[in-house]
């Protein structure tokens, strides 16, 4: 893996976390909804072009189990992130005091680590950019969660740091298991994969579902929904 793959994964999060400490005046539920948009679909046009062929390559009839168990583990950790993943902000109190959301960040750790992982196998091209236009919002709620509930800017800048080196440190886990003869990791990789397959299509098909207000038609969103399929597309359609 480049070690510029390495720093986008690592630069998205970070950089959407702290860029809350330049944008935080003013309501940018509007913008983030967009922004949001084009992740979702980037990421389920990627998921269904490029992931889940390349799962099923090995003919592993157990794939399909893991992807419908990513899906159910993401059902999972939304009950601690309170959905945070896919942009969803909330102010946490406990008898009135805001309180550190420790749950949200363990949950958005977990979940970031094991989309780090598949890309010790080869997963990098798409899938690297995949996770980077997820995390860049799902580090600005992360961020804005911390805000709300008066988190000092130290910590915020530790805990975002934190957040933001789990992809990464997913991979180097990955790698270095993959290179121990004693564990044998590869042949587990596309099960690995349905894992992160399933966590990819219940968050792009919630942002997708979720970012519009009264299921009503909105142009803004329908050409950053289509804007986000083509990229993938036009690169998929390059490949074959």
């Amino acid at each position: 893996m480049h070690i510029w793959q390495l720093l986008l994964l690592f630069g998205a999060a970070f950089f959407g976390g702290i860029s809350i400490f330049f944008f935080n005046k003013g309501d940018h539920t509007k913008q983030l909804k967009l922004v949001l948009s084009f992740s979702g679909a980037f990421l389920f046009a990627i998921t269904v072009l490029h992931l889940i062929p390349d799962a099923y390559h090995g003919n592993d009839n157990l794939v399909g189990v893991f992807i419908l168990g990513g899906f159910l583990f993401q059902v999972v950790l939304e009950q601690f992130s309170d959905g945070v993943e896919h942009g969803h902000i909330h102010h946490h109190e406990h008898d009135h005091h805001p309180v550190f959301p420790f749950a949200i960040l363990i949950s958005l750790c977990i979940h970031a680590f094991l989309e780090g992982m598949p890309l010790a196998q080869g997963y990098q091209n798409q899938l690297v950019f995949g996770i980077a236009l997820h995390h860049i919002p799902a580090a600005f709620a992360l961020a804005s969660v911390m805000m709300v509930n008066k988190v000092p800017k130290s910590k915020m800048i530790f805990f975002i740091t934190l957040f933001a080196i789990m992809a990464p440190a997913g991979y180097f886990f990955s790698d270095t298991l993959s290179r121990t003869a004693a564990f044998n990791l590869q042949q587990y990789f596309n099960r690995i994969m349905g894992v992160v397959i399933g966590i990819f299509l219940h968050i792009s098909t919630t942002i997708l579902f979720e970012s519009s207000e009264g299921h009503q038609f909105n142009l803004r969103k329908m050409v950053v929904v289509l804007l986000g399929i083509s990229i993938p597309l036009v690169g998929f359609l390059m490949e074959i």
